[in-house]
């Protein structure tokens, strides 16, 4: 049988090699540390601490704004130095609590669970929303509200997303080879949320050792299977993934619930399981640090609140000064303008390149080569679109399905024209969705 996959896409150079061998290292932040109020979809977390507090690590300092929301815990101890806006990766001035690291990392006590079957799945979901899980991989949507659909007797695949397409980015890759138990467990904690599914493990054969890892551990989970997956961006996009897997489709106007399915990625099913589990809130994560520029890159264990710069310092620094510094990946990813600000329950990495090469480009006309709807994963017409967003045509733009657009840039990637064209139909989505809040 080959490998399963989607119609369209890409294949950008994915670096993965840069550090995707080396192990994943403990980072033990020194100093000031920033915890936004919003990390997730939905109302931001209330602070429920004052300036001059002592907190413990694993201690909740924000509560959740309402039911699509998420607490926020401090992952250091020491003091409450402020509360005020401070400056977050997209650029935006975000309410933050602002915590001065005592170095001790005392932590707050934690009540773990032996037996997590004898849970209800009213126990289930609330230990998850308690412990302020969200989607890691960078939507931040609450996990809770994801697992709790208006039908779950309807939910009929678990899938977790092991795809990791996005180049450069090897967090997922490197948990998987080091705690592979933990995403198997908290698949198997899901899916007792949900009896008659099934889980599914969508893993791209670029990480074939981590495919042969989890067939090996899954051989006795009748309900657990492997999917092997064609290495192509973006095979670990929500749609893209639910069409390799199970063949369903799905569009912006339904969730993956109305197709039978639940996604969620390896971060996040690892959080689960540390919430059930272990008893312990999200405080940390698996942070990619790499690029052509950094001295020395790799993955590392952090604390959530450390400083980008700080990681970036433990990375060795630059080996050269970049032109490029992104969020994320290369694709999905947005430019740095300064390393300075706070990582986030959704901040997975730190690319930092020495040259930028969409800088140089020089766009020209168009040629009509069709290679945009080609590689467009979402079946549209990108130059067509592109078009209706530089002329202001919203009618047209919603005609030609330009709300479909999923943002992945693979129609940029793809132009021979070196036109920005998933630039041009993402300002005209925001434009049309703004127009449509209004009305």
């Amino acid at each position: 049988m080959g490998l399963r996959t989607f119609k369209g896409g890409v294949h950008p150079y994915d670096g993965k090699e840069i550090s995707k061998e080396k192990p994943t290292k403990e980072l033990k932040p020194q100093g000031e540390m920033v915890f936004p109020l919003s990390q997730h979809i939905g109302a931001p977390a209330t602070a429920c601490v004052s300036v001059g507090d002592t907190v413990l690590r694993g201690q909740k300092i924000a509560e959740a704004g309402g039911f699509v929301s998420a607490p926020i815990f401090s992952s250091v101890s020491g003091t409450v130095k402020a509360i005020e806006p401070r400056r977050v990766a997209t650029g935006d001035l975000v309410n933050s609590i602002i915590i001065e690291s005592d170095g001790q990392f005392i932590e707050k006590g934690f009540e773990g669970c032996e037996d997590y079957t004898n849970l209800s799945n009213d126990d289930i979901i609330k230990k998850i929303q308690e412990a302020g899980v969200v989607g890691m991989g960078g939507a931040g949507f609450p996990t809770h509200v994801k697992l709790s659909p208006n039908n779950p007797e309807k939910i009929e695949f678990i899938i977790a997303n092991c795809a990791e397409c996005e180049p450069y980015l090897t967090s997922d890759y490197r948990s998987m080879v080091e705690e592979p138990e933990k995403l198997i467990t908290g698949m198997k904690i899901i899916l007792q949320l949900f009896p008659k599914a099934k889980g599914l493990l969508g893993v791209e054969d670029n990480k074939a050792d981590v495919i042969a890892s989890l067939q090996q551990l899954t051989e006795k989970e009748p309900r657990i299977t492997v999917v092997p997956l064609m290495t192509k961006y973006p095979q670990g996009g929500e749609r893209q993934l639910i069409r390799a897997c199970t063949g369903r489709e799905i569009n912006s106007k339904m969730l993956p619930a109305d197709a039978g399915c639940i996604v969620d990625n390896v971060a996040t099913i690892n959080a689960i399981y540390t919430a059930i589990v272990e008893g312990k809130p999200v405080m940390d994560r698996i942070f990619t640090v790499t690029g052509d520029a950094v001295m020395e890159p790799r993955n590392y264990r952090i604390c959530i609140g450390t400083s980008c710069k700080e990681i970036l310092e433990a990375a060795g620094g630059y080996v050269r000064e970049p032109e490029k510094l992104i969020s994320g990946g290369p694709m999905m990813g947005f430019a740095l303008m300064d390393v300075d600000v706070p990582t986030t329950k959704t901040s997975g990495a730190l690319l930092c390149l020495s040259h930028d090469e969409v800088a140089s480009y020089e766009s020209t006309a168009c040629i009509n080569c069709g290679r945009c709807v080609e590689a467009c994963p979402e079946k549209l017409v990108p130059s067509r679109l592109s078009k209706f967003s530089d002329y202001g045509d919203k009618e047209q733009f919603e005609t030609w399905y330009g709300l479909e657009c999923i943002e992945c840039g693979s129609c940029s990637f793809a132009c021979p024209a070196r036109k920005p064209l998933a630039q041009s139909i993402k300002t005209m989505k925001k434009i049309v969705l703004a127009d449509k809040r209004k009305k």
